[in-house]
This record gives C-alpha cells, structure tokens and sequence, in this order.
C-alpha cells in the first residue's frame, strides 16, 4: 500500500476539473504537490506550487517531473460534441505529443508511478457494461479520432510498464462521464451534464437539447471519482482499470434531476439535428470494487444539486 501523505506529486493540468478537484484533495491529505497550467486562470490552491508548462515542449516536461514521486496526468486538451464532430484533429497531434514527452520526462528522471487519465471512448459500441477487457479497437465513428488517441496513449503506458528492461509502473484510469464543480460551463465546450446545468441556471424557457434525450450514459460525480482514484493510486495495481458508477443514467434523467434542484419545468425541444455522441455507453465497475473495495456515494440528484450550487456561486 503507498502511503501519499508527504509524497510529491505532480498533477499536469491542474487548473483543469479533474486536476482542481484532485490537487485540493491531496493537498489536503499533507501531499508535496506540483501543478502545471497552459493558461493564466485565478484557479489555485493554497499549498500548490503552480508552474507554467506547455506540456508539448520537452524542457517543460523534464523540468515539471523533476524530483517527483507520482505523477497524475490530467492535462489534455478536450472539448464537447460538437468540436468532436466537426473539428475531431483537434485533440490528436497535442494530446499524442504530450503524453509521449510527459512518459518519457518521468522516465528519466526516475518517477516512481505514472497514472495516466484515459477514456471510456476506448470502448466498442455496446449495449451491456464494458469491462476492461472488452476493448477491441473497434470504435464507435464519433470517437474514431479520440479513441485511438487515447488507445495509443495507453499503449505507451503500458511499453514504459512492461516492455523494457528498468520498467515504470503505469495506471490507466478510464473513468465515465465525470461532472461537478469545476467542469467547463462554457457554451462551446461544455459537455452535456455542464451545458444543462448552466441552461437550467439560466432558466431557459423553452430549453434546447441536443438529441432525443434517450442517450444511457455512466456519470459519475468527481468527488465519488476522485476517492476511487485515490484508492487506486496507494494499491501496486498497473494496468487499465474503469472508475464508474455502474448506473444507467438517460439525458432525461439528468433532466428530471435538475428540474427538482431548479424547481423549475421548462418546456423541452429536443433537437435530434445536433451533433450527439454514441447512444449507449455503460461500464462494469466490478474490477475497480474487488480490488479497492471502492462505490460511489453521491446519487445523480444530488451530485446535481451540489454541481447547481457551486456553478451559481461562481456566476
């Protein structure tokens, strides 16, 4: 079991949502913590030592892994539906060259465990919960361009793990859709729970939703997602492995939930002209509970509320 507490840590991307979320927890947990950011943001953490990086340039890479134990790859360059499908480039040439320049950073200067933040874009189109071993490299269209990003990456991982002679232990994470404080709410690039929190914020009346509302997805609220993480992390676990909440959750749902936080029930228009994503993604979270003996504890209700909450305060 690896004891974090007074362990230093880097977090790339950690003006970002999972890497805010993530560094106040380890700070708070007595951790020596180092963050890189891309961007200038008013988004810090008293006891972070933030560091400006462009994680494409190899001499910021070696100088944000020096003298580091773990490093927890959150940077990535991501976005909703919409640039997905129109503009899917966008995420391959930055987040292949950032990962590969950030592995080969840790390896050289000796980092003791690289987790790498993957996807659920991995996965086959299916109609049951994907386990890990269900990856085939046959992706849904939408995700051609990202899921093999992030299959590359994971197979990178997995060369610095296994197939050389000193190895580095590498974690692959791939978590389901996370939502919560912290998301991105912009208009252009929220994804759907964060674009329905601001509408319904809002009070859109009558209200736009991209699709029919039938979508099933996986969400898992980043709080849940960030005490899996932390148990994953402190077992000798390598590998890939799912952080979710085994739930099937529907757009409608998600609706439901924020119509009783909102106390509100706008007229819906559901526009299946829209860019969506694939219709049916749930996952199998038996391998992450057998082995940490970790579940999520924050119903979707709730998680909404809380995610309500905090966006509201921020506006």
């Amino acid at each position: 079991m690896l004891e974090l507490s007074g362990k230093k840590i880097l977090v790339t991307g950690a003006t970002g949502f999972v890497g805010h979320n993530l560094v106040q927890r380890l700070v708070n947990m007595n951790c020596d913590v180092r963050g890189t950011y891309f961007r200038e943001t008013k988004r810090r953490y008293e006891g972070c030592e933030y560091i400006n990086c462009d994680l494409t340039r190899e001499q910021d890479c070696d100088k944000a892994t020096r003298d580091i134990d773990l490093v927890i790859m959150c940077a990535a360059n991501s976005s909703g539906a919409e640039v997905m499908t129109k503009r899917p480039l966008t995420h391959l040439t930055p987040n292949i060259v950032m990962n590969a320049q950030m592995l080969q950073a840790s390896y050289e200067n000796k980092v003791k465990k690289f987790v790498f933040i993957s996807s659920n874009t991995v996965y086959p189109d299916t109609n049951f919960p994907v386990k890990e071993a269900d990856v085939n490299y046959k992706l849904y269209q939408g995700y051609h361009v990202v899921g093999w990003m992030k299959l590359f990456s994971e197979i990178m991982c997995d060369m610095y793990a296994s197939k050389i002679p000193e190895t580095m232990p590498s974690v692959i994470v791939r978590p389901s859709n996370l939502y919560g404080p912290y998301d991105k709410f912009d208009p252009q690039k929220s994804k759907v729970i964060a674009a329905l929190t601001r509408r319904f914020s809002q009070r859109e009346n009558p209200m736009s939703v991209w699709g029919d509302g039938n979508d099933v997805k996986d969400f898992l609220y980043i709080d849940d997602f960030i005490d899996g993480l932390l148990k994953l992390i402190k077992t000798d676990y390598v590998g890939a492995i799912n952080i979710c909440s085994g739930q099937k959750t529907t757009i409608k749902d998600v609706i439901s939930s924020l119509k009783i936080a909102t106390d509100t029930s706008p007229k819906l228009e559901f526009d299946t002209s829209k860019p969506s994503m694939i219709p049916y993604r749930t996952m199998d979270g038996s391998k992450m509970f057998n082995l940490t003996g970790w579940s999520p504890s924050t119903s979707l209700t709730e998680g909404l509320t809380r995610t309500l909450e905090w966006y509201e305060g921020t506006v």
